[in-house]
């Protein structure tokens, strides 16, 4: 099931952040406001597409993968749940 998934990557990504990776303020402000976004897309099990969402998500790839390959890895999995749910 997708959205058992995408659960799954966000706890993991949550995880991750506890292990205080070397993110700026700004950086990890960035990223629990995209977890919050997933979290109540996933409350609300919404039909809607929300195109912002997994537009947010790749952007959030595309920012960390260089300096922070591992939160880029649970971010990619995170947008492929959302695909997979059609967001």
């Amino acid at each position: 099931m997708p959205a058992r998934e995408l659960q799954e990557q966000l706890n993991a990504l949550r995880e991750q952040l506890e292990q205080n990776p070397p993110l700026t303020e700004a950086e990890r402000a960035d990223l629990h406001a995209l977890m919050q976004q997933i979290s109540l897309e996933l409350e609300l099990e919404t039909k809607t597409k929300d195109v912002n969402l997994a537009d947010g998500v790749n952007l959030a790839v595309e920012r960390f993968e260089l300096e922070h390959p591992t939160l880029a890895g649970t971010l990619r999995n995170i947008a492929q749940a959302l695909g997979n749910m059609g967001i």
